[in-house]
């Protein structure tokens, strides 16, 4: 359903684009051109800089994460090698430190992924905006009446074929790191 909405979207984003080119544009004079958003932030200095960022954010919970599971599996351990010579009250309060821990380590993952997902669409929508601006100037510069997402496998595609010399990513990879250094 998902990805029916987008594609509508998409369809939608488009048909308003071309809705917007002045009809007293003659054919032969309406460029189109394409990018892949995501290959600027790939390849952008910026960009690279945000995606860092966002893998030194990720390793310094996924730390965090490893040594809960460590100690947690620690903590199994000891059950199952003292279990034998505890008291049945004993062993039911081990039991319950080591639900309690593993209830409060799965928390914790969850908001950590959570964290980390909201973090990636912070700085998805952050450079999107960015690229927009950029890609905008790269096509009014080069007589561009509009510039379409090109997508890639894990996103939506709707430019199904396209050209190579009306690709303008190169373009906006140079254009974004001249204004973003």
């Amino acid at each position: 359903m998902r990805n029916a909405r987008s594609w509508v979207t998409g369809v939608g984003t488009i048909l308003l684009v071309l809705g917007c080119i002045s009809p007293s544009l003659p054919a032969e004079s309406m460029k189109i051109g394409v990018i892949d958003p995501q290959v600027v932030l790939e390849k952008t200095k910026a960009g690279k800089r945000a995606l860092d960022g966002l893998k030194e954010f990720s390793a310094s919970r996924q730390k965090i994460v490893s040594a809960d599971d460590e100690q947690l599996k620690q903590l199994e351990k000891e059950l199952q090698a003292q279990e034998a010579g505890l008291s049945e009250a004993a062993r039911r309060e081990k039991q319950e430190q080591f639900r309690t821990k593993l209830q409060n380590y799965q928390k914790r993952l969850q908001d950590f992924n959570r964290e980390i997902q909201a973090k990636q669409r912070e700085i998805a929508g952050e450079y999107q905006k960015k690229i927009d601006q950029v890609a905008a100037t790269v096509a009014q510069r080069n007589g561009f009446a509009a510039v379409l997402d090109k997508g890639n496998e894990t996103s939506l595609r709707i430019v199904i074929y396209y050209h190579d010399a009306i690709d303008l990513t190169a373009q906006v990879i140079k254009e974004f790191d001249r204004r973003n250094k």
